[in-house]
């Protein structure tokens, strides 16, 4: 999710313009929070797959909570701070500045869902200042979700090499799970309302807005399916 102040007239800035350098760059700040998010949504993932009990302890308990803790690390990595770094650099890239910065609120309700089963999470967002141009927020927004789906659909095919040489059944449905989270992942942050991606992205195009979402929904919908047995490889 990358940060904007929606003005309803045609501007779509809210700072100065910086100089146009292309550079790259990064803050002790950004860091910092990057890693406190990505750390809770580990936290957050961990718990919600591991689906463990106190009651069992032992090796396989060990052995499935260090699987989750691998899953829920992988899974943060890859939906969440992959997606954050592709709107920083398309929009380093274009000459603005722009730096993640965490929600401690959002993060908080990620913890608190977490512990119910299932994941409502707003860790924070790239906040990009002097961006004034529509084209530009377009481009920008997509990244995010775009990385998503290209992630997405390589674990998708990491599963189907794996079903083929005879891999282990559980890599194969953590591999379904993975390409299923960076679908949802993409297919939320395109909904056209409020700070999120789609808003930019479907104010700037129709088209490919409509296209990106499609694609998205789709990986979602059958990796869902096919994780839970409705459809079939």
């Amino acid at each position: 999710m990358s940060g904007w102040q929606y003005t309803p007239a045609t501007s779509y800035t809210y700072a100065n313009p910086y100089a146009r350098t292309g550079r790259l760059a990064t803050s002790r700040t950004e860091i910092l929070q990057i890693l406190i998010a990505a750390a809770v949504l580990t936290f957050d993932i961990t718990i919600i797959s591991s689906r463990f009990s106190l009651a069992s302890p032992g090796a396989a308990y060990s052995s499935a909570l260090y699987a989750a803790v691998a899953f829920g690390a992988t899974a943060a990595l890859t939906g969440f701070v992959f997606h954050e770094l592709a709107h920083k650099v398309a929009a380093q890239r274009r000459g603005y500045w722009a730096e993640f910065r965490m929600s401690p609120m959002g993060l908080l309700l990620s913890v608190v869902t977490s512990l119910f089963g299932f994941l409502f999470a707003a860790p924070g967002a790239t906040v990009v200042q002097g961006m004034g141009d529509r084209r530009d927020w377009g481009w920008t927004s997509l990244a995010g979700p775009t990385t998503n789906l290209v992630e997405g659909g390589a674990f998708f095919g990491a599963a189907l090499v794996l079903l083929r040489v005879g891999g282990s059944p559980t890599l194969f449905n953590d591999l379904l799970l993975l390409s299923f989270f960076n679908g949802w992942f993409a297919t939320f942050n395109l909904i056209p309302v409020g700070p999120l991606d789609g808003r930019k992205v479907l104010s700037w195009n129709l088209g490919i807005w409509a296209a990106s979402f499609a694609a998205a929904a789709a990986l979602a919908g059958y990796m869902f399916a096919l994780f839970f047995g409705y459809v079939s490889l």
